[in-house]
């Protein structure tokens, strides 16, 4: 459930503020999807929801935590403004020919990305982040954080009749292996 969408004055800059729940990552999924089916790139939504839940699911492990008195169904976002701080707001950007997916947050804290350890249950989100986005990262914002991920959005191959001459070959799809 997001506290509210918004859709910028930029088509191509859209927007959501998330509640503090772990709902909020199952609103972030649907947004992306949402945007995406409108640019034409629904190809590019499994990667872009993986990476969007691990960076939500972050921001609300560590940014709750980061807020004094936050529990259960506190309202972190009213709160967070209230205080000068940033809620917790996933962002998607789109220009051609790359999609940025960036999660704000009011923790200052930057991530980092911890050793792998393949049997424990979690720590290994960044680690997915880097290998579905072409690049990752973050900037500190006055009172919060920025992460990032960066996407790259194929061109769509034309209809033979609507190809120009010569005709272009579109390469596979190549992620950096993490």
């Amino acid at each position: 459930m997001s506290t509210g969408t918004a859709l910028a004055v930029d088509p191509h800059v859209v927007t959501c503020t998330l509640a503090p729940r772990y709902e909020a990552v199952r609103t972030a999924r649907d947004f992306a999807r949402t945007a995406l089916q409108r640019w034409g790139l629904g190809e590019l939504f499994d990667d872009v929801a993986l990476v969007a839940s691990e960076l939500v699911t972050n921001a609300l492990r560590h940014a709750i935590g980061a807020c004094p008195g936050a529990v259960g169904e506190y309202d972190l976002p009213m709160q967070a403004a209230a205080e000068g701080r940033l809620p917790i707001r996933i962002s998607l950007v789109h220009r051609a020919p790359q999609v940025v997916c960036a999660v704000s947050d009011p923790s200052s804290t930057g991530p980092v990305a911890r050793e792998a350890d393949f049997v424990a249950e979690s720590g290994r989100g960044l680690h997915l982040v880097d290998s579905f986005s072409r690049s990752w990262g973050w900037h500190p914002l006055g009172g919060g954080k920025v992460v990032w991920a960066l996407f790259e959005a194929e061109p769509v191959p034309l209809e033979p009749e609507q190809r120009p001459l010569p005709v272009a070959e579109f390469g596979g799809r190549h992620r950096r292996s993490a």
